[in-house]
């Protein structure tokens, strides 16, 4: 059963301002991040009841029964088992927890300690065990929540939580979209496309700083960082632009891509044919006197149906590979992380738009100068020099996860998530 949630109270549940926020709508806020979540796995048993929720093994995916029981182990292991939940990020990592409600949880549900092709051979308990699982833990968390100080330290595996929970749903939505399942989500909103938009040379303070509500370890410390002056689109690359690329050959140009990309392509072409962007069905130019031919032509799976996407909305499900080679064939360049967050920032006001599409960077993930790991471990520091930074939301992010420095961060070769990019002058 669902969580109930005073109706006044939704439109503050998703909100930006969710990252500052206190013991009373913080509880409201975990309860709609369950809520999501139950409904979600409800999908999932509707469209997957036949294979017994089964899924292909594929490096993208997890099975929907460990990310479902995942959530539930994160938010119990930081907040019901953590005996030092009370100190936020100063809390000891290697402290032993309290035993878990699931006897088998650690195992089941560490990520840490359970390799990915693993979890597929697992034998997990039934569903309502699972769904009663996730109720428990939930209310659990919401006694001792009534009992915290509003204070930051207090509240930050609580926030934790609830942002964990939230990107998971995000990964339920993409991998929705990669199984092709019938799940609801709106294409991007009809917006008018501007000019590029210049910024003159500045000093940005980098990232956030503690002490002002939650932060993520890797968007932290805040440093000064010289920008140079740069142009950068007002908006993502549309699927209009990113035709004539596909049109004058950018799949078999080599000397668009770089040579690991170029293995990467042709990777996707041995296995599936690719010479375009995952799902794509179709992709061409406009040809004149073709009935239906004037707006060229782009058809996408979109949750297990074909949809012609309109050549003004942004280039979806691309790899940083592709994003790059598209800009070597326009002759510009990805944006750095910095100058992205300095035009969210500043030129918000003059049309820069984003939030349809999590935008690739030319920054390789790595923690800031003077960076220290919080307890979660596994969150940020595993991963640096190996991935690429994407900044911005997309369609599937909740609105209290979006924020100009939020830091998102993929392999490059990973198309599988909402992902396009916007472009800057050489």
């Amino acid at each position: 059963m669902p969580f109930e949630i005073p109706a006044p109270a939704f439109a503050r549940l998703d909100s930006a301002d969710l990252r500052g926020a206190g013991r009373e709508l913080l509880s409201l806020a975990l309860m709609d991040a369950r809520n999501h979540t139950l409904f979600l796995i409800d999908q999932y048993e509707q469209a997957l009841r036949a294979q017994g929720l089964q899924v292909p093994l594929l490096p993208e995916l997890n099975p929907p029964l460990w990310e479902f029981g995942h959530v539930g182990w994160f938010q119990e292991r930081w907040i019901g088992r953590n005996l030092q939940r009370h100190q936020g990020p100063r809390a000891d990592p290697q402290a032993t927890p309290l035993a878990s409600l699931l006897p088998q949880a650690d195992f089941w549900w560490d990520s840490s300690r359970m390799p990915h092709d693993r979890r597929w051979a697992l034998e997990w308990p039934p569903l309502t065990d699972l769904k009663s699982y996730l109720l428990a833990t939930l209310e659990s968390s919401l006694e001792l929540l009534a009992k915290t100080p509003d204070e930051d330290d207090a509240l930050y595996f609580y926030r934790l939580a609830l942002f964990h929970e939230d990107m998971h749903g995000e990964a339920f939505v993409y991998m929705a979209q990669t199984l092709g399942l019938r799940l609801q989500l709106a294409l991007p909103a009809p917006a008018l496309a501007r000019e590029p938009l210049w910024l003159p040379a500045t000093r940005w303070r980098l990232g956030a700083d503690a002490g002002a509500g939650f932060t993520f370890d890797n968007e932290r410390p805040a440093h000064e960082v010289a920008v140079p002056e740069f142009e950068i689109d007002a908006q993502p690359v549309s699927w209009t632009q990113y035709v004539e690329f596909v049109a004058d050959g950018g799949y078999d140009r080599p000397e668009l891509w770089l040579p690991a990309g170029w293995e990467w392509l042709q990777d996707q072409v041995r296995r599936e044919g690719r010479r375009a962007p995952r799902h794509v069905e179709q992709i061409g130019l406009a040809r004149p006197g073709v009935k239906g031919g004037g707006q060229g032509g782009v058809l996408q799976r979109w949750f297990g149906q074909t949809v012609r996407l309109a050549g003004w909305s942004p280039v979806m499900h691309v790899s940083w590979w592709e994003a790059d080679a598209w800009c070597r064939w326009a002759g510009r360049r990805l944006p750095t992380e910095v100058e992205w967050e300095v035009a969210a920032h500043q030129v918000a006001g003059r049309g820069f738009r984003w939030g349809d599409v999590w935008e690739w960077t030319a920054s390789t993930f790595y923690g800031y100068p003077g960076f220290s790991a919080d307890p979660y471990r596994d969150y940020s520091e595993p991963w640096f020099g190996t991935h690429k930074v994407l900044r911005g939301a997309s369609l599937a992010t909740r609105r209290r996860l979006k924020s100009p420095k939020y830091r998102n961060y993929y392999l490059p070769g990973r198309d599988d998530v909402f992902s396009g990019f916007r472009s800057c002058a050489l």
